[in-house]
């Protein structure tokens, strides 16, 4: 492993570089102009993988965007590694308050800023170079491992599932690596043991065919955009608790052993609220900061729009308002029944004086897994030897609903192996990636791949 260390120590600039390359392709998968964009880095991805030495690499069509795979079987009777990661991004709006453009990768004080910099490309580069860097030192890597990488990642993984269904031969594995999470704080380097799930919608009302002049018509007619106001406003009462009835039914309750061991964490409540610029915290009463993020199911507004929203002013009553809800699950919820429950109780407090539509965007299972399995440990002895501490071990408030499916239909066990951190701004402006974590990541993941050829 000396020479591997080596390799990558030497390298170090020369990974930066090309990391920039990466991400100056703009592969926002949620706006259709891009598709160009996303199917080129698709195909940077895929060569990616062959400069490392990966074989049978190929673009998997799907009905949405492409999945790169690729594998290295030259380890018989040695573990196989399924690693999965995503190269499309989030969308980069508001533009102005990126200090620099978020598709021309800048380095600042040691970190690098870019749209999908943490999420997921910097993560995902990471592997690929500690692959280059075994085949480099040695000719060969320690075990097997297939590399899946999908460009649908940020709108759903609308094709996704079916894809690992109908190619359990092909994805057959050990053990599955993802990074595409943060550690628990910068230098508290950290594995995920457990998701949270998701359920997200649309709510559109219609009032009346066409805006109104808020003169001739307002008392009249309800106001969608008020009416939409009122809707939301019952989905939560003032201690944070969501009123849909039947939402809590499932819940696995927080044991008192792990709420022991979460209350060990070095975590810090007045700096992250300060960090985050909030006046005060707010969430379900009874539950600490870290519990409310990492066990507790949340029901959050994503984005409202009606009327007039320009500069100046219009006296208007909107005809239309439109709401985007999201839901965040917990073992053992699951999203089909709770948009079920949804979808009851907007009918129930939905006036009849507007039209009400809901929409099922996307979802996902929450996750957990015990984090004492053979495979976690030998991840957080690579992250030792990686990073120079061990780590610790945290559940994560956001979701990676292809974990679920790779434990139901694979009846494999994952990895999260991720290197972020909890203030990168991975979906917003000014998003980064710590370069020193970044490149203790790739040495961590050189380590994993020894460690698990072990077992």
């Amino acid at each position: 492993m000396n020479q591997v260390v080596d390799f990558i120590n030497v390298n170090r600039d020369r990974y930066i570089d090309e990391l920039k390359q990466y991400l100056a392709i703009p592969s926002v998968s949620a706006l259709p102009q891009h598709a160009p964009d996303v199917r080129r880095a698709a195909e940077w991805t895929a060569e990616s993988l062959r400069k490392a030495g990966i074989q049978h690499v190929e673009l998997i069509e799907t009905p949405g965007n492409p999945m790169v795979y690729g594998e290295w079987l030259g380890a018989p009777g040695k573990p196989t590694i399924l690693f999965y990661g995503h190269y499309d991004v989030q969308p980069v709006d508001p533009v102005d308050q990126w200090t620099s453009p978020p598709f021309e990768a800048t380095v600042r004080d040691g970190e690098i800023y870019a749209r999908g910099s943490a999420d997921d490309k910097g993560q995902v580069f990471m592997h690929i170079k500690a692959v280059e860097a075994c085949m480099a030192a040695g000719g060969a890597l320690p075990l097997n491992i297939k590399f899946l990488i999908e460009g649908e990642e940020e709108v759903g993984s609308a094709h996704l599932d079916d894809f690992v269904r109908s190619h359990k031969d092909k994805l057959a594995a050990d053990v599955v690596v993802i990074s595409d999470s943060p550690m628990f704080d910068r230098g508290i380097p950290s594995i995920c043991y457990g998701l949270r799930g998701l359920a997200y919608f649309q709510i559109d009302v219609r009032g009346t065919k066409t805006d109104l002049h808020s003169g001739s018509f307002g008392g009249a007619v309800a106001n969608p955009g008020f009416v939409l106001a009122q809707i939301l406003a019952q989905m939560k009462d003032r201690s944070g608790r969501i009123k849909i009835p039947g939402f809590y039914d499932a819940v696995r309750e927080l044991s008192e052993a792990e709420r022991a061991e979460w209350r060990k964490l070095p975590f810090n409540e007045t700096k992250y609220r300060k960090d985050l610029g909030a006046p005060r915290l707010f969430g379900e009463t009874g539950y600490s900061t870290l519990e409310r993020v990492w066990a507790r199911p949340t029901f959050e507004v994503n984005g409202l729009l009606a009327g007039f929203t320009g500069e100046g002013a219009k006296t208007v009553l909107p005809a239309t308002s439109m709401a985007k809800v999201s839901m965040r699950l917990v073992p053992d919820q699951d999203p089909d029944k709770i948009a079920e429950l949804f979808e009851a109780y907007l009918k129930k407090v939905a006036p009849k004086t507007v039209e009400v539509k809901l929409t099922r965007m996307h979802g996902g299972k929450p996750w957990m897994t015990e984090f004492d399995n053979k495979y976690v440990r030998a991840a957080g002895r690579a992250i030792e030897l990686g990073f120079g501490k061990p780590p610790v071990f945290n559940r994560e408030g956001g979701s990676i609903p292809v974990v679920s499916t790779f434990q139901t239909e694979l009846g494999l066990p994952s990895v999260l192996f991720g290197v972020g951190l909890p203030d990168e701004n991975a979906h917003a402006p000014d998003e980064r990636l710590d370069l020193g974590n970044f490149h203790n990541g790739i040495i961590a993941s050189a380590y994993l791949y020894d460690e698990i050829s072990k077992l």
